[in-house]
């Protein structure tokens, strides 16, 4: 087998050539492809920062809750936390394409609408920014501080590096969830700006755990059998990180039903309109396969404890889920800007060249440390399960 440090050059060379001839490609579709660009770089980009805020979210909960599952999978959620200042900066091309995506930034039609003009308080480009500054703000420094209190932990073995994690954590994610819910009001509800969900920002959320546990399953699949994860990448770990990924899958389908039960029930012209356009003109088919695919396939199969016992089988579900929820994310924003369903070659070139970048950035900052934690007190007294070492092939 490879060594661990020549695969995590030879995965980080990769993902840099195809993030780099992406960003080629990538340029020049914004020289060409008009708004459909800043459409397009809009759900790629919120794919990857929905992943790295879900990440962070992982560690932080993490620090609150312990468990021996979640010492195996916390370098990855560490690492894909540390992408956050690499989207700070991929966010500036939105900022350019305001006008091309969010209406509220027209003053015409903001002169035609007594409800735009009551928003206007809060739904303004200057406003707007400002909350986005502090946003990444929040995030990078939480993310930078438990990255760097983990590292020294590698370091030093003191224990009261373990107490900071751990009373950082707790405000640090009431932070995620508060900032996470207004970034979604922000850069997905207020595309169409007459419309609103009160529990629209936990949707948002929902889908940032679901798929940060879907990305570590896939992360720890693929390191199982190198050191220091040989022999801690047990049956059993897998086999609680499938159960989290049912849990998150279910909450997630229960927060997208009981949103679509409220505003169907309610039947007001302001809300309704939002989920008439998501199922015509091609819309529906997007969400009958969500439907099956995002929810009742990975749902019924995850129920199966023999599939969440076997590596492979658990990391293919995980992974149909991380394209998945690029698809609800697409669903849930371009329908705002396309009524009718039309996929643009950017669509995907957009979302492959900055995943290109994240997964780059994402193996430097793994490299860095070992991919277990050390010293930790919590981790060296949690259990090995001997007997259950080999994981399924």
């Amino acid at each position: 087998m490879q060594p661990l440090n020549s695969f995590l050059n030879r995965m980080q060379n990769s993902a840099l050539v195809v993030g780099a001839v992406g960003l080629i490609v990538v340029m020049i579709g914004a020289f060409t492809g008009g708004d459909i660009f800043f459409q397009s770089y809009l759900v790629g980009y919120l794919f990857w920062v929905h992943l790295a805020l879900g990440c962070l979210a992982g560690v932080t909960l993490h620090h609150v809750v312990g468990g021996n599952w979640s010492f195996t999978i916390r370098r990855f959620l560490e690492a894909g936390a540390m992408t956050l200042p690499l989207l700070a900066l991929l966010f500036i091309p939105i900022l350019f394409g305001m006008q091309a995506l969010f209406p509220w930034t027209h003053a015409e039609e903001v002169a035609h609408s007594e409800l735009l003009q009551h928003k206007a308080g809060y739904l303004n480009a200057p406003f707007f920014i400002g909350r986005t500054v502090l946003y990444f703000v929040i995030w990078i420094g939480l993310a930078y501080l438990l990255n760097r209190w983990s590292g020294r932990q590698d370091e030093t073995g003191d224990p009261g590096l373990k107490t900071r994690m751990a009373n950082i954590s707790p405000p640090g994610l009431i932070l995620i969830v508060l900032t996470s819910t207004f970034a979604a009001f922000d850069w997905m509800m207020s595309l169409e700006p007459a419309w609103f969900s009160s529990i629209y920002g936990v949707l948002f959320i929902a889908g940032q755990m679901l798929v940060a546990v879907a990305f570590a399953i896939v992360a720890l699949y693929l390191f199982r059998n190198r050191q220091p994860l040989a022999g801690r990448a047990t049956i059993a770990i897998f086999n609680d990180l499938g159960n989290f990924l049912l849990v998150f899958v279910a909450f997630w389908a229960y927060i997208v039903y009981s949103q679509y039960l409220i505003i169907w029930s309610a039947n007001l012209p302001e809300e309704i309109t939002w989920y008439i356009v998501r199922t015509q003109g091609g819309w529906q088919y997007v969400g009958l396969a969500l439907i099956i695919f995002h929810f009742a396939l990975p749902f019924a199969v995850l129920l199966a404890r023999a599939v969440k016992r076997r590596a492979e089988a658990l990391a293919a579900i995980a992974a149909l889920i991380i394209l998945m929820r690029f698809v609800d994310l697409f669903w849930l924003t371009i329908p705002s800007l396309r009524p009718a369903l039309s996929i643009h070659w950017l669509d995907l070139v957009i979302p492959i060249a900055l995943g290109g970048l994240w997964v780059a950035f994402f193996t430097w900052h793994l490299k860095r440390k070992s991919l277990l934690p050390l010293h930790d007190p919590r981790f060296e007294t949690a259990p090995v399960h001997h007997q259950e070492v080999t994981v399924h092939e």
